[in-house]
């Protein structure tokens, strides 16, 4: 995979996004194996953005792994600065599984009608309410409307 060319301005704001973030990868003495870049991998897939630590202090040594874990992770090199990589490329969206498209399903509620002069005790109702209804202040089931976005959020 080749590397992701960035624009100075993107490269400018992924270093600050990485400003404050920790390495979550360690290349040591062994260099770079095919171990490590699996991890890098996984956590670009995570986080998009990773800083890479290297424990090597040539620096020809970590300018060779900064480039070729650029180009088999298909990242973008945002910095090099002392052992510290930082690594960017853009997180994948996830696909939901049809799982995550159903709605709420039905549920018992109880519901509670005190008595109006107040020396007795309150009726205790259980209601099977489906995913599409809801429950009035007042005790009513209604079929809950489907919520329409803002127009400012659309951008309309």
């Amino acid at each position: 995979m080749p590397a992701i060319q960035l624009t100075p301005a993107e490269r400018k704001a992924h270093r600050a996004d990485a400003h404050h973030l920790d390495p979550v990868v360690m290349i040591g003495g062994e260099g770079l194996t095919p171990a490590v870049t699996k991890e890098a991998d996984a956590a670009l897939k995570a986080h998009g953005l990773i800083k890479v630590r290297v424990f090597s202090d040539e620096r020809e040594t970590r300018e060779t792994i900064f480039a070729t874990l650029c180009e088999q992770l298909g990242a973008a090199p945002v910095q090099h600065i002392g052992k510290l990589l930082v690594l960017w490329r853009p997180v994948e969206p996830k696909e939901k599984t049809p799982d995550e498209h159903r709605q709420a399903g039905p549920r018992v509620v109880k519901i509670l009608k005190f008595s109006k002069s107040g020396n007795h005790r309150a009726q205790v109702k259980k209601l099977t309410v489906l995913g599409n209804q809801r429950i009035t202040s007042g005790g009513i089931v209604k079929r809950a409307k489907e919520r329409l976005p803002s127009k400012k959020k659309l951008g309309d």
